[in-house]
């Protein structure tokens, strides 16, 4: 588990809420949720979050991790797009941070924090090839390779949300898209109805099941991960779809692979914000590695 000797400030930043919270030594601390201003201005939304972070000021955080939705140049620390939030199109964010709080600003794609936060603080610790999926309003994936979060071009890896199956895509069927697409109901109501023997609820289920086992073996054929991990609202409803998923990946076609593959589910509060502060360590340099100029 991550510990750290000087607190990190994390930030979880989405098109409803904006989370935070302080990592002092190994423990996750003052965590607060603001309403995200997602209609108003660039200008106006930089600066709720700005005003968020000076809140925290007298934890003396050294570092600040942000996870948020998109595409991001985590290079240059720009926000490509936020499709929840209409004004952040090409946010240059660390930019604007660092000039503000003076103290080195992480970014990368919430997803992809997710991963990070169940490897360092979670389900996923003992593993160092892992895939962590969010399951909820939309689909979301992270990856672990080699103990390190894997990102691609642009953090687009791991983007199976959008990959083509059958007439949508992966999201469509492994996000509570179906559920309303298809049953035109909630993925939380058809859960209690399913705890309640509802056939209809637990038909429902048991497709879903299907599709997210089909989204894994796609997982499997790509990266061939040791462990799986479940997280988002949906994953509260894992013992309705879980053995038509494991019905499905038991037809992948190298069981060498299959049957020895985890599937874990999440059980980490504000995995999130975790996983930003963990970016901290994740692409820190430390002090001591630094050259002092001659």
């Amino acid at each position: 588990m991550l510990k750290t000797e000087k607190p990190i400030l994390g930030l979880d930043i989405g098109g409803t809420n904006i989370k935070a919270g302080v990592l002092v030594g190994s423990d996750l601390l003052d965590i607060r949720t603001i309403s995200t201003p997602s209609h108003e201005s660039q200008e106006s939304i930089l600066e709720t979050i700005a005003d968020l972070i000076s809140s925290y000021l007298h934890h003396d955080f050294f570092a600040i991790g942000i996870g948020i939705p998109g595409l991001i140049d985590t290079d240059n620390g720009v926000v490509l797009n936020l499709e929840n939030i209409p004004s952040f199109r090409r946010v240059h964010l660390r930019e604007f941070l660092e000039a503000r709080f003076a103290k080195p600003v992480y970014i990368n794609n919430d997803a992809n924090c997710f991963a990070l936060g169940e490897y360092k603080f979670g389900a996923a610790q003992v593993y160092q090839h892992v895939v962590g999926i969010t399951l909820g309003t939309g689909l979301g994936a992270g990856i672990i390779v080699n103990g390190h979060l894997y990102c691609g071009f642009n953090c687009a890896a791991g983007e199976w949300c959008s990959a083509p199956y059958l007439d949508q895509d992966f999201e469509f069927y492994c996000s509570s898209k179906f559920f309303h697409s298809k049953y035109h109901a909630k993925a939380k109501s058809l859960s209690k109805k399913a705890a309640q023997g509802d056939k209809i609820a637990l038909k429902a289920y048991e497709e879903y099941g299907y599709h997210l086992g089909e989204l894994i073996k796609n997982i499997l054929y790509t990266l061939a991960p040791q462990a799986i991990v479940l997280g988002g609202s949906i994953r509260k409803a894992y013992p309705f779809f879980k053995d038509s998923m494991e019905a499905n990946i038991a037809t992948f076609k190298y069981p060498s692979v299959s049957a020895n593959l985890k599937i874990l589910i999440s059980d980490l509060d504000e995995t999130a914000i975790h996983g930003a502060v963990a970016l901290v360590d994740e692409y820190a340099v430390p002090v001591d590695t630094v050259s002092n100029p001659s």
